[in-house]
């Protein structure tokens, strides 16, 4: 290669990383840049609402946290996250609708992620599957006692969610699945548009910055700037946000990127679930973004038509990311979807297909 050309793709090169670095992005709330440095300066409190603990998974620690509900207990609520991602990060507006409505919410990280083992002695040669991850839950369910529990995945976390139905239906009271799929790599569904994700990776540029710059304050900027990008009618807690990223970076280490590809594996080993999904007994409530970049809203609609009574919530103006637009909708729906499973509310022919806008 001549020098010129390398010349030229090293400035080139600079300056698009000056063009990230520059590029301010999305309007962060106002005061955001003091309540970080407030809460920097102060204790982190408030991040763990409930009992924690380890359960052991097949010589794995899978931490856990099981957060009472604000009244009388009606059931219990599993929540099983998204790719990569500790369980500190569902948002809690979400846990406390939950907790609100007379359910105890139990979270818990995958292996790889947060509090619980970070897999050191995995190889790609013997990477470890969906079906170890749905054990992982089982695990944390025996440790707490709880004999059956309302399943609820989001993306990965509904991987892992349908692996749970189908290998332990007594175990599952009602299934929960967002912006999932039953088999992501199926090569007759959609794979992500191409533009679509371009634009939403140009998009993404300014949280990228971000995390370039580094430290605690710009990682709960990226954090902020991707609610605020994700759009929605609630507004952003940033004190509460930045005590959870902040937690999460001093007390856990923060993100394990090795969990990433690690989990990416476990998809890439385990095989489709469509031919299982007749199988599933417990009633499933399917929620779907048509804006999905990631896995179009057709895996959605495959998944509702798959499972027997399933029901489908198509919500207009969600992507891929969570929290939704809207989350007061959302959250009364899943609830709904919680009361109603043992009454005659249920559509028994399923396919109730809803658009939310």
């Amino acid at each position: 290669m001549r020098k010129g050309t390398v010349l030229a793709s090293a400035v080139l090169g600079l300056t698009g990383l000056m063009a990230v670095l520059t590029w301010r992005g999305p309007r962060l709330p106002s005061g955001t840049r003091q309540t970080i440095a407030r809460v920097r300066g102060g204790p982190i409190s408030g991040v763990i609402r409930g009992e924690t603990g380890n359960a052991r998974s097949g010589g794995v620690d899978i931490w856990y946290e099981s957060i009472p509900p604000a009244g009388v207990e009606h059931g219990v609520v599993l929540l099983n996250a998204s790719l990569g991602v500790s369980s500190l990060f569902w948002p809690p507006e979400f846990l406390r609708g939950l907790a609100t409505a007379g359910y105890r919410v139990v979270r818990y990280d995958h292996r790889g992620t947060g509090g619980s083992s970070w897999m050191t002695d995995w190889s790609r040669k013997n990477p470890y599957s969906l079906i170890d991850m749905a054990g992982d839950a089982i695990a944390v369910l025996d440790e707490l006692r709880i004999a059956r529990a309302h399943v609820v995945g989001l993306s990965l976390g509904g991987f892992v969610a349908q692996e749970i139905a189908i290998a332990h239906p007594g175990r599952v009271h009602s299934l929960s699945l967002m912006s999932t799929s039953a088999d992501p790599t199926d090569p007759s569904m959609p794979g992500p548009r191409t533009w679509q994700l371009i634009e939403s990776a140009i998009k993404g540029l300014p949280q990228f910055r971000y995390r370039l710059l580094g430290g605690e304050t710009n990682l709960v900027k990226e954090l902020i700037a991707g609610l605020v990008a994700q759009g929605g009618d609630e507004p952003i807690d940033v004190e509460e946000w930045t005590k959870i990223v902040l937690y999460d970076l001093r007390e856990r280490n923060g993100l394990n990127f090795r969990a990433l590809f690690q989990h990416q594996a476990a998809v890439a080993v385990t095989r489709s679930r469509y031919p299982l999904l007749g199988t599933i007994t417990a009633p499933t409530f399917v929620i779907h973004g048509k804006a999905d970049v990631i896995l179009p809203i057709e895996h959605g609609h495959r998944l509702a038509a798959a499972i027997p009574s399933a029901r489908g919530l198509w919500l207009d103006d969600a992507g891929h990311p969570f929290p939704y637009p809207h989350m007061a909708q959302v959250i009364a729906a899943i609830t709904r979807h919680l009361e109603a499973m043992d009454s005659d509310e249920l559509d028994p022919d399923g396919q109730d297909q809803t658009n939310y806008k």
